[in-house]
């Protein structure tokens, strides 16, 4: 009996949990929304890029040439007097060592201590920096005060292969290396953000509508209007009382609001790559497109020619180019019609039954957009 039950009700029960499952997915619309944290700055929050000058050494006769990069044989002189070694009126004619420039990003609030991760890149003719050795480079910032010291080994991911007859594969940039952890912070930026009483929320992709909604969002989460819109790219906020001496408390609750970021009716086309992106917000008016190469194939198909058997004295096998061309002038091509006020899937679908490719696609999308019919701006990179 409780086999039988269960033959009866386990097939109901996945039926209704299959129709569940089924509602709640065609229930649940495309969720666009983002943080606000994934779309804004907070004024004053930012990483500062940190720049320095040094040597590296090391190198496997793959290093500067002294007699054509005279600052890495001025700078090799300097550092080996500062060592207590004199080189001054000495001829040097290592290769092993390269000048390197030295990046970094220091992100912000970062402490005395933290280390950062560096990229080394060479500045002078050398080839290869596989087992490089940075040695201490300080690192300064825009202000030209030094806020971290680098050194280390170098990871290069590059490398360069040579043959006997002369051949070389090149695989990657091996003139360039990082260190991970190579630098140490020795100066902290000093920012008070517990004092503050206004912080401004700057926008990536300014907008007044995506402001706007920001604003709101912040307010309704807050309670009172604390936020006000100032212009497309900043959304001023007053810290309320309540957190005040807690600002950073502030804007992790701020940071996590969902909305919905407004986006223009934009195309961009990438006439190196081909690449063409369109928003989901463009449009097209009723328009009638119709599209035609002009294609001209030759071939070339060679043919023998072999005399007679009883052919005169002097003739000889010759080789006799027999050329077909064939020309297509796209008249098979037929009037497309594109609806009015279509959305974005059903444009491409109507361009994609052209037959186009991407490149005829772009010249079709301008001579849209210069017939008026493209509701949308057109950026070529």
């Amino acid at each position: 009996m409780k086999q039988l039950r269960d033959r009866i009700f386990s097939p109901i029960i996945f039926i209704l949990a299959s129709g569940i499952i089924a509602f709640l997915l065609a229930a649940a619309p495309a969720d666009a929304r983002s943080r606000i944290k994934d779309i804004t700055d907070f004024e004053g929050i930012r990483a500062n890029l940190l720049i320095g000058y040094g040597l590296v050494v090391g190198l496997n006769g793959t290093g500067d040439s002294l007699t054509n990069s005279v600052f890495t044989q001025q700078s090799l002189v300097s550092m080996l007097e500062r060592l207590g070694v004199n080189t001054r009126g000495a001829t040097l004619s290592t290769q092993n060592v390269a000048a390197v420039m030295v990046t970094a990003t220091m992100p912000a609030f970062s402490r005395h201590g933290t280390r950062l991760d560096v990229t080394v890149s060479a500045l002078g003719d050398a080839s290869n920096l596989l087992g490089a050795t940075l040695l201490v480079t300080p690192l300064l910032g825009a202000d030209g005060e030094v806020y971290a010291v680098a050194q280390g080994q170098l990871a290069v991911s590059g490398f360069t292969a040579q043959g006997a007859s002369g051949t070389t594969i090149t695989k990657g940039v091996p003139t360039s290396g990082r260190i991970s952890s190579g630098a140490i912070i020795e100066r902290e930026i000093q920012f008070e953000l517990a004092g503050m009483k206004t912080i401004n929320i700057a926008l990536r992709n300014p907008d007044f509508t995506t402001a706007k909604r920001i604003a709101q969002s912040v307010n309704q989460r807050l309670g009172s209007n604390f936020a006000a819109l100032i212009d497309p790219g900043t959304v001023a906020l007053r810290v309320p009382k309540a957190y005040r001496g807690r600002v950073a408390e502030l804007l992790t609750d701020i940071e996590q609001l969902m909305i919905q970021p407004d986006l223009p009716a934009r195309v961009v086309i990438d006439e190196t790559t081909g690449v063409i992106v369109m928003g989901e917000n463009v449009r097209i008016s009723t328009v009638a497109i119709a599209h035609g190469n002009l294609t001209i194939q030759v071939s070339e198909t060679p043919q023998v020619s072999q005399p007679g058997a009883f052919s005169p004295a002097g003739s000889t096998t010759t080789t006799v180019q027999r050329s077909q061309i064939g020309v297509n002038d796209g008249s098979d091509a037929r009037l497309q019609m594109v609806a009015d006020g279509i959305s974005l899937q059903d444009l491409v679908a109507g361009l994609n039954s052209l037959g186009v490719g991407p490149r005829d696609m772009m010249s079709i999308l301008q001579a849209i957009k210069a017939a008026g019919a493209l509701q949308a701006e057109i950026q070529v990179l």
